[in-house]
């Protein structure tokens, strides 16, 4: 690991991290000042006080749950297939993965919308959960696949030799190797899943299915816009995210790094 060892060397480069860290933290600095603006502490329990509050948090919890499991279930099937597996045309399967990450959300809203009305999924969460789970895939598959190929080929060999199929090889060798990893997923997951506000919007049309997102238009009518309680609202529905990313911080950063590495 490179190491700054001279001290202005440390001050320099301190400097230069916190000035690139400015940008993102001054506007987190005004949602939480504008959410304590005007009642201060009452507005979260004005927030608090919202009937639907648990409801919508049930809903994001389901939502976002199913996602990770359906997205991490076939982020290391499919990686491990990219990464150790000789099958034909792989390459040409795993570009066209990758040329999906260039399809914004909105343009698919269209066929979705069709797709699910036929199949009678609409104004469910599989509505929600399924194309969550498509969208977040090619990035998913990617940053797996990249850890993957860091694993040496000699240890599948090696149980291979000892009598291990290839699921075997991939359930006992592989996955624990991959803990690193499937933090990084579990977190990018649980942004998209969490924060994700036109698909519920969209294909969530009954009160009881919203989910969290949906909190702040109950501060936002056509006579009202109550800014400091709608701040108040994001506080909130970024706390589970923020305790999530400070659980697997550690394996989150490894697993970045690591599958930024050849």
């Amino acid at each position: 690991m490179l190491e700054a060892r001279r001290r202005s060397s440390r001050i320099v480069l301190q400097i230069i991290l916190t000035l690139l860290v400015i940008p993102f933290l001054l506007p987190l600095i005004a949602m939480v000042q504008g959410s304590l603006a005007g009642q201060g502490w009452g507005n979260y329990v004005a927030v608090l006080s919202v009937p639907e509050l648990p409801l919508f948090f049930r809903n994001s919890a389901i939502i976002a749950v199913a996602t990770i499991v359906f997205v991490y279930v076939l982020t290391m099937g499919a990686a491990f297939g990219f990464a150790k597996l000789h099958v034909r045309g792989k390459a040409f399967y795993f570009w066209l993965l990758i040329a999906a990450l260039t399809l914004p959300e909105v343009v698919l809203l269209t066929p979705l919308f069709a797709t699910m009305t036929s199949l009678n999924l609409y104004n469910t969460y599989w509505a929600v959960i399924l194309p969550l789970t498509a969208l977040q895939l090619p990035f998913t598959v990617l940053l797996a696949r990249n850890f993957m190929e860091g694993i040496p080929d000699e240890i599948i060999e090696a149980a291979r030799i000892d009598g291990a199929n290839t699921f075997q090889g991939f359930w006992y060798i592989v996955l624990p190797l991959t803990r690193p990893i499937a933090a990084a997923i579990i977190v990018f997951t649980l942004l998209g899943a969490w924060n994700d506000y036109l698909l519920p919007l969209v294909f969530l049309v009954d009160p009881t299915t919203q989910t969290i997102t949906q909190l702040p238009q109950f501060f936002v009518g056509q006579f009202s816009n109550d800014q400091t309680k709608v701040l108040a609202s994001a506080v909130i529905t970024a706390l589970p995210e923020i305790i999530a990313y400070l659980c697997l911080q550690r394996l989150f950063e490894r697993g970045l790094s690591a599958g930024a590495l050849k």
